[in-house]
């Protein structure tokens, strides 16, 4: 591999003027075919095999053209301090909102509240739901501007009113002031980092580039393939974090090289033969981590993990042609003022830099470096133990929102459950009457233990299947509501025999707890095939068992961990203050699927990069202890420097106001500050150090069936360079790269 690389490397930097055409031909052709193509299809989420999913299919089959799928305003109305909204002057200050509100023709029904019975004991609170034929993106300017006017109106009446529902709500982006603060921060230690614009600038372009290529892709095929506006997030977060890493990687090798001595077609050509090997291996196992989402058998999950999966896969390709051939364009302005100030002759060798110095200080005391490490890892964990999963809505929100308030006035007038009713659709297609087959599940359930009431059951025009709402006692996040759930389907059985009809529990909160369960459920396998996998990829790479075992097992330390400190905070809420936290609660659903998989990838990443400097040193001739020494060397700085980035990229979500992002933006950046500096820096080089040789050890007959694939560099044909004063070949230093 190192050889085609090498031959690949140097055939983009001479022929950089037509590989530069080439990646602009591809980002206008693509983003021409994203301009033409057709738009986006909506958000269709789904859950294929659960009940909540079965009882929503159900009712699109059995209650066609209902709009349920189209947006919903649910109006809050609370009286003034002392009063209620049954005196005359509040209730037609209430009926005329709801008459303002539902004054336009995208409305497909409105209930009255004092025609629907939604007004609590003590007449102080009340709502009106408003459906409307089309989802919130397609609502129109009038319509929006409408209800907006209504609730103004009533306010100038002296109601309370808040909006709750979706028909107003923005879909929330994963962009902003701060995520260009982390970018800018990004941009900051590249510059620190080299001491070069061009070096700094340079790994920005090349993610652009290999975002600005990925994105317009799926939106090209977004209609085609049924990818939908928000299949690009995720592509968009890790395509730049990871691009710019692979380029680092690479432009910090040419440094190298160039230090050495070496011209600078030689310097790029060798710098991708070596770190491009490792850009290959580690985009691989980023590859299989997210497109092993598949396993989770959720549709948008897995369509969301291919997108990202194939704007890495651009990333690594960007990273082995483009990078190269920017370098020939930029070849002594990547390099420091320092550097480019010396003569061509002259390369300065230096003493041991942080990184030796770090890898020294660790060698001294390997057993309690990692005692302390994994120690601090599984104090840090804890917290997992009490992880409860599920879906944040309303109360998740801070109170500056009307949606939140509108979801405390709703709890404090009918209860916490009230916010999370379930939804029980009964078919009575097999039973011999109907009407009383639902009478009396509905009486069933209204029995139940938790359940506050039910409500009228409503019928289809075959009269073979009724819909009706159960109301919990407790909140839709709260685990007796998830128990409750789970006692409710437990009386099908008991229920069917005795009417001869079924049903089926849904709505968002059971959704919501399905979605959790199989979550949970696929959370083992997907570890299980990703890691397996991964393993035998890094054991291919490094020609050792222990060296990917030590891997997986440090991965599974660093997202055990980033996963604690996740429930610690937005769970338990140490610390959220400073975060701009407003609500405590279970954690996302989605979330350790999400951070295993892109966890994995990113740790895989470092573990590549450094180790394979490492094993590069040892291949040539050092001992097991001076092969990490070296290895820190080259590699230590590069890889504090990428997982700076790293952060600095997945923090800047943590600022935005929706919990959601901010909890994947704090999560990943506490997974990539635990893998790089705690696993990688530290446990690594001490595992490595207590196994000495043996760490490079392989059975023979395994070393013989295992396909060779050079990634050290072993069959280049390097050209000649200067001779060290003494030890060993420079390592990366901001003073010590030599010009050319």
């Amino acid at each position: 591999m190192a050889t085609f690389l090498y031959r690949l490397g140097r055939l983009s930097f001479r022929r950089r003027r037509y590989v530069l055409l080439l990646w602009v031909g591809v980002l206008v052709a693509v983003g021409f075919g994203a301009a033409r193509a057709p738009a986006a299809p909506d958000d269709a989420f789904s859950m294929p095999g659960t009940e909540s999913q079965r009882a929503f299919d159900l009712l699109d089959e059995r209650f066609p053209g209902t709009g349920a799928d189209g947006a919903v305003a649910r109006i809050v109305f609370v009286a003034p301090p002392g009063q209620t909204l049954t005196t005359p002057e509040n209730r037609a200050a209430v009926e005329r909102v709801v008459a303002e509100a539902t004054a336009s023709p995208q409305v497909a029904s409105a209930v009255n509240p004092f025609q629907g019975g939604a007004v609590s004991t003590d007449a102080a609170t009340a709502y009106a739901t408003v459906s409307y034929t089309a989802i919130s993106d397609d609502l129109t300017d009038a319509t929006k501007e409408a209800l907006r006017t209504a609730v103004t109106d009533g306010q100038a009446a002296g109601l309370t009113i808040e909006l709750g529902g979706d028909a107003l709500t923005t879909r929330p982006g994963a962009g902003g002031v701060t995520e260009a603060v982390g970018i800018a921060i990004a941009a900051l230690v590249l510059l620190i980092t080299f001491g070069s614009l061009a070096a700094a600038g340079l790994p920005l372009l090349t993610a652009i580039v290999s975002v600005g290529v990925g994105i317009a892709s799926i939106m090209a095929l977004a209609s085609a393939l049924g990818l939908s506006s928000t299949t690009s997030t995720l592509a968009m977060m890790l395509g730049l974090a990871v691009g710019i890493d692979y380029a680092v990687f690479i432009v910090s090798r040419y440094r190298e090289e160039r230090a050495r001595g070496l011209e600078p077609q030689d310097a790029a050509a060798i710098a991708t033969g070596t770190a491009g090997s490792s850009v290959v291996f580690a985009g691989l196992t980023v590859v299989i981590a997210l497109a092993g989402l598949f396993i989770v058998g959720v549709p948008t999950l897995t369509k969301m993990g291919l997108a990202a999966a194939g704007t890495v896969g651009i990333a690594v390709g960007v990273a082995l042609t483009l990078v190269p051939a920017l370098l020939g364009f930029f070849q002594r302005a990547v390099l420091p003022r320092a550097a480019r100030k010396r003569t061509r002759k002259k390369t300065e060798r230096r003493g041991p830099n942080a990184g030796t110095r770090w890898a020294n200080l660790i060698l001294r005391r390997p057993l309690p470096v990692l005692i302390l490490s994994v120690l601090a890892l599984g104090a840090i964990a804890l917290p997992v133990l009490d992880l409860r999963l599920g879906t944040a809505g309303d109360e998740a929100k801070p109170t500056s929102t009307t949606e939140r308030r509108a979801y405390d006035d709703l709890a404090a007038g009918f209860g916490p459950g009230f916010n999370g009713p379930l939804t029980i659709v009964v078919d009575a297609a097999d039973s011999a009457d109907a009407q009383a087959a639902v009478t009396t599940i509905a009486q069933r359930i209204g029995a139940t233990p938790g359940v506050v009431s039910v409500s009228a059951a409503r019928f289809n025009t075959a009269d073979d299947t009724a819909v009706f709402t159960a109301v919990p006692a407790t909140g839709p996040s709260e685990a007796a509501t998830k128990d409750l759930v789970h006692t409710i389907r437990a009386q099908r059985a008991t229920v069917t025999a005795a009417t001869g009809a079924t049903f089926q529990v849904t709505g968002t909160t059971a959704v919501n707890i399905d979605i959790a369960q199989k979550v949970q459920d696929a959370l083992v396998p997907y570890l299980a095939i990703v890691v397996g996998l991964a393993f035998l990829l890094l054991l291919v790479l490094f020609r050792s068992v222990l060296v990917p075992l030590k891997a997986a097992l440090g991965f599974l330390l660093s997202v055990l961990a980033a996963l604690g400190a996740v429930v610690a905070v937005f769970q338990w809420g140490w610390l959220a203050g400073l975060i701009g936290l407003h609500q405590t609660g279970p954690i996302m659903s989605m979330m350790p699927i999400f951070m295993v998989g892109i966890v994995f990838g990113l740790a895989m990443d470092y573990e590549v990069f450094l180790v394979a400097r490492i094993r590069e040193a040892h291949v040539h001739g050092e001992n097991a202890r001076d092969a990490i020494t070296s290895g820190f060397g080259y590699s230590a700085r590069v890889v504090a420097a990428a997982a700076l980035i790293m952060m600095a990229v997945f923090a800047g979500f943590i600022g935005t106001a929706e919990p959601i992002i901010k909890m994947i933006g704090f999560g990943l950046a506490t997974a990539v500050l635990l893998d790089a500096f705690v696993v990688r820096m530290t446990v690594v080089p001490a595992v490595l150090a207590l196994l000495g040789e043996k760490a490079w050890w392989i059975p023979r007959h395994l070393d013989r069936v295992l396909p060779h694939i050079d990634v050290e560099g072993e069959t280049l044909s390097r050209p000649a360079a200067p001779a060290p004063a003494s030890g060993l070949e420079e390592p990366l230093t901001l003073e010590s790269a030599s010009a050319r």
